[in-house]
């Protein structure tokens, strides 16, 4: 399979990394996330991985909490998976750097993005945690930035529903699927795709959204090719 592009951002929610658990990493499902990154890493795919933390913690769920102290405790839940993702893709043999906009040296690099940037030619994987590394923004926006800033070509969002819906799909029935959208239509028609900022951010630098669910084997090489699975927001 040929693949139709060359450097790719993997958006991973934390939802998707807790399985069926529902909570925690469901270390069944992180082998199933690396395997596929794998596939597309062999046939020389630049990676770079967005983990979200929800499988630990939402902030914007905490009622009583100070939002910006909330939205710290879940940058930190984004380094717990990133370093979860780091050692499955060791393990299948794939050299990984974790980045934080955080700065933990003992357990990952600062982000510096030049330096993400020669590590992807160098055909390591970069995964990028603590989101923005300032409270206020989600991890979609983190991944729309992060891929302006490496010039990634797409933003591959892996979650736990297999396309874009009118609306949820598990509480209506009658949700209509979608299988392409444009950017001005996601902010039009307030799909919760990912949040404005994030959808602004990709539209104003005319970067792919390509949302599938992770669950079945092979949706991120089928995405990686151009395959028509999910839902293509240009």
């Amino acid at each position: 399979m040929k693949p139709k592009y060359k450097r790719v951002i993997l958006k991973v929610s934390g939802e998707a990394l807790a399985g069926d658990n529902h909570f925690g990493i469901n270390e069944a499902m992180l082998k199933k996330v690396a395997r596929q990154i794998k596939e597309i890493h062999d046939l020389g795919v630049q990676v770079a991985v967005v983990v979200g933390g929800g499988n630990f913690w939402r902030g914007r769920s905490s009622e009583n909490m100070d939002r910006a102290t909330a939205d710290y405790i879940g940058m930190l839940a984004t380094v717990m998976n990133g370093l979860a993702l780091q050692d499955a893709f060791e393990a299948e043999g794939m050299p990984t750097r974790v980045h934080t906009a955080i700065e933990m040296r003992e357990v990952a690099e600062p982000y510096v993005r030049l330096k993400a940037i020669s590590q992807l030619k160098k055909n390591k994987v970069v995964i990028f945690a603590a989101g923005t590394g300032n409270p206020f923004f989600s991890t979609d926006t983190t991944a729309a930035l992060r891929a302006a800033e490496i010039d990634a070509e797409v933003i591959l969002l892996a979650k736990n529903v297999d396309a874009v819906y009118s609306d949820d799909p598990v509480t209506n029935p009658d949700a209509v699927k979608y299988d392409s959208l444009t950017h001005r239509e996601v902010l039009e028609k307030d799909l919760k795709v990912m949040d404005s900022t994030a959808a602004s951010l990709c539209r104003d630098n005319n970067i792919d959204i390509h949302v599938f669910g992770i669950a079945e084997d092979g949706n991120v090489m089928k995405a990686v090719c151009g395959e028509k699975i999910g839902t293509i927001i240009t």
